[in-house]
């Protein structure tokens, strides 16, 4: 049976369910079964005709399989949200209905059965906020319908094509606009995302969707003032609306006020004291200038009122200290054993927590299975193709030579402020920066997307191998485009930075874009932090970080990734020979001082106190290793991994040599 036979069963099945003949609607679905055994559709549309025949547990069983090989799929929770219903569990069918339209906002099915749950409930600001999405919903044209379900189910290109359809007729639709920015930004066109936003305000009074999504694109791009501006103007539109207080305090949070942020999240809790989202938040904000006591105080007060919330399991867990209790640990199994009653992204968090309570109880074995676990799931929902990546590193290599910076180089912006600090995750990139950040020349940032971003634009929607895509095209950029994205990343980058004449970028993937960097500043500063692979790969498989870094959700992707890694490392040490200063993490533990003192010296600093003393400098730290740099330097992380030894073959066949 070939893809467009399938197509024409899948389409033939759904003709059948339309008109109630089930049998020949499980006929077809059956074929297509017995040919591709995991195809999503047809395992959705058996779950509705098992509903709707009456075999209710042949249902759940086909909604499992569904939702485990697809546990983004939001149609497969609002089905799951129907059968519950049926079997009269109401608090189930509500938590699987918010799981689809978290999923899918566009599901009006799961929209209209929440607004009914939400009058039972007396729920108020849960229903207005449902009331609201299923108006607009239902004044969308059906075309714009059919393009939210394609967007919501990663038929981009359909989803482009039908939208731009519909808006060559209809050109001044705000509500196709703003589904075209949606397009845009996840295809990482971010500059036509933000001015098709921008257009789409001037169409319409009804703003505050299209700017909360204006808003959450500044995030992206760490353009924190506009979105900061964003943020007040939602407040000044509504000043009664906690979500526009909350999107307030988040954004202050972002934009490094922190006594403004928790000012909010209070401000909040004073009109929804048990929102839990809320007090994670403020957990969150207190972690990153270091007030640990409350900010266990905030997570353990968000478990309290949901206790299945995983961001606030998950927030307690990557303070790295926090050592849970029985009565906890126990609490967050009994949560995993009925996993499709927790969102997706709780079930991953949840198992990550546990991961890590059971290495504190030193039960190995059970805290590799739940790590493994999270992982997994984490993994299903990944993207990340090691194939593609190592080709992008192979042209990475064939285009950075001598000849291309002999050619280059001079005219460029000659700027000596930026210090890259890259490498691996979990490779002690933190440690060094804010080593560097406790000195008095040393402005300390954070993770600056800001190269990845030119890199982005320069890449546009060009394939790969593409000679006008990234990386092929940089040598033949002008010397004014490069010095125009050199110019660039310093005017985008000064809203970081205080008045020191140096600042730091600790972003660790920009390791990939060294040739790119040393095009537009080539007489910035690039560290590489390196450690022993077993320990920087195993450390990056037990953390889950809040978005990117999708080859460490798996032994075998992280292994390669590693080698790769290095692998580019070492060509560019060959191109830039000197140029490239290395900081082993193991040499920092033996011996701080003369590593340190190396440290300055490449970076043409003179030796401060302050630097051997860096954990006691106070500045906000956003990253998973926050209370970990906050700590005298210790030999607690070298060699962790061998507890695990048993486990981890699966990493040592993928790093190969590069294991040594």
């Amino acid at each position: 049976m070939e893809k467009l036979d399938i197509s024409e069963a899948l389409a033939g099945a759904q003709q059948s369910m339309l008109r109630g003949q089930f049998k020949d609607a499980m006929a077809a679905i059956s074929d297509i079964l017995s040919f591709s055994q995991e195809n999503r559709d047809a395992l959705y549309m058996k779950a509705v005709v098992e509903r709707y025949s009456g075999v209710l547990k042949d249902a759940e069983r086909t909604l499992i399989r569904l939702l485990t090989q697809s546990p983004t799929f939001g149609r497969g929770y609002q089905e799951r949200g129907y059968l519950l219903k049926t079997t009269g569990d109401h608090e189930g069918a509500q938590v699987a209905f918010e799981q689809a339209i978290t999923y899918n906002p566009t599901l009006m099915g799961a929209w209209q059965q929440l607004v009914t749950l939400y009058v039972k409930q007396k729920s108020d600001i849960p229903l207005m906020n449902a009331q609201h999405q299923l108006a607009r919903l239902q004044a969308l044209p059906k075309e714009l319908t059919a393009v939210s379900h394609y967007f919501y189910e990663d038929h981009f290109k359909k989803a482009e094509a039908l939208c731009r359809a519909f808006l060559k007729v209809n050109p001044a639709h705000f509500e196709g606009i703003r589904l075209l920015a949606s397009i845009a930004e996840r295809l990482g066109s971010y500059e036509e995302a933000e001015f098709l936003l921008k257009t789409a305000l001037t169409l319409t009074n009804s703003k505050s969707d299209i700017a909360i999504d204006l808003l959450k694109l500044y995030r992206k791009r760490q353009k924190f003032p506009e979105a900061l501006e964003v943020a007040k103007q939602l407040v000044e539109q509504d000043t009664r609306n906690p979500l526009f207080h909350s999107y307030h305090a988040v954004q202050a949070l972002q934009s490094n006020d922190y006594q403004t942020a928790l000012k909010g999240f209070d401000h909040v809790l004073k009109l929804l004291p048990t929102d839990a989202v809320t007090h994670t938040s403020k957990g969150h904000a207190l972690k990153t200038i270091g007030d640990q006591k409350q900010a266990i105080k905030s997570y353990k007060a968000a478990l309290a009122i949901t206790p299945s919330y995983g961001d606030a399991w998950y927030g307690l867990a990557n303070l790295k200290t926090y050592c849970f209790s029985m009565a906890e640990l126990e609490t967050m199994e009994s949560l995993i054993e009925a996993p499709y009653s927790l969102p997706h992204r709780a079930q991953i968090q949840v198992h990550f927590a546990l991961g890590k309570a059971y290495e504190d109880q030193k039960e190995y074995g059970q805290s590799f299975y739940h790590y493994q676990k999270g992982n997994g799931l984490r993994y299903t929902e990944n993207r990340y193709c090691p194939d593609q990546m190592e080709k992008e590193f192979e042209l990475q290599k064939s285009i950075c030579t001598d000849a291309l910076y002999g050619q280059h180089v001079a005219g460029t912006v000659q700027a000596e402020d930026p210090i890259f600090i890259v490498g691996l995750p979990r490779a002690g990139s933190t440690l060094v920066e804010q080593i560097l950040a406790s000195h008095s020349l040393v402005d300390g940032t954070m993770e600056l997307p800001d190269i990845l971003m030119i890199a982005q634009e320069i890449r546009g929607r060009q394939r790969l191998e593409s000679e006008t895509g990234y990386p092929l095209v940089l040598p033949s950029l002008p010397k004014e485009t490069l010095n125009k994205y050199g110019e660039q990343y310093l005017e985008n980058t000064q809203q970081h930075r205080q008045c020191a004449p140096y600042f730091t970028d600790k972003m660790p993937n920009n390791f990939r874009h060294i040739s790119l960097i040393k095009l537009i500043l080539p007489k910035a500063k690039i560290i590489d932090v390196r450690r022993n692979p077993m320990d920087c790969c195993f450390s990056g498989f037990k953390q889950l970080f809040a978005e990117g870094q999708e080859f460490t959700y798996n032994l075998k992707t992280i292994g390669r990734y590693y080698r790769s890694y290095v692998a580019l490392m070492d060509h560019f040490d060959q191109v830039f020979p000197g140029d490239i200063h290395r900081v082993r993490y193991e040499d920092l533990v033996a011996d701080s001082e003369q590593e340190i003192r190396r440290l300055l010296d490449y970076c043409g600093l003179p030796f401060e106190q302050n630097c051997l003393e860096f954990y006691k400098t106070e500045r906000p730290i956003k990253t998973a290793s926050s209370e970990q740099v906050r700590e005298q330097i210790n030999p607690k992380g070298l060699e962790a991994w061998k507890t695990y030894e048993d486990y981890l073959w699966p990493l040592k066949e993928a790093l190969g040599t590069a294991v040594d």
